[in-house]
């Protein structure tokens, strides 16, 4: 396919993918600092759980979900600082779904429950596609917010 690359996957084998929708961190995530650059991976049997996988390393795939999905009321609270290194207005919060796309990270706990973390979404500038993992100075939300119950079977 022409403009298209490929990406070597753990879970998904090898995959093509097109360079404009690469989620671009500049300083990584927490605790993998090192991985600055990750794929979005849709699958329409597991909708609307997103994978991001890294770039670099084919087993590194973390589970994601659109914060509507877990928390429809969720206000955003991103700091200034964060939103600078985003490149959008620092005075405001963005539009969620117009400005920014905001996932939450997932952990399945023994395979059982899943929990989503609200204190730490990932928050992606839709018109850059920079992205960063955005944690609230206020503790408004959990790290350990249950994930509905319909969505455990797509975990």
């Amino acid at each position: 396919m022409r403009g298209m690359a490929q990406v070597e996957t753990h879970y998904f084998g090898t995959m093509a993918y097109r360079e404009d929708s690469v989620f671009d961190f500049p300083d990584g995530l927490p605790a993998f600092v090192h991985e600055k650059r990750f794929i979005p991976i849709e699958s329409p049997q597991h909708s609307p759980l997103l994978f991001l996988q890294s770039m670099t390393r084919p087993s590194l795939c973390f589970l994601a979900l659109p914060i509507q999905v877990v928390a429809p009321e969720y206000r955003l609270g991103i700091c200034r600082e964060d939103l600078v290194a985003l490149d959008l207005a620092a005075d405001r919060q963005p539009e969620l779904a117009t400005e920014v796309a905001v996932l939450v990270l997932l952990s399945v706990h023994d395979g059982l429950s899943a929990t989503a973390n609200l204190m730490a979404p990932i928050v992606v500038n839709l018109k850059t596609r920079r992205a960063l993992q955005a944690i609230r100075q206020d503790s408004v939300y959990s790290h350990q917010h249950p994930v509905p119950r319909f969505m455990e079977q797509a975990c």
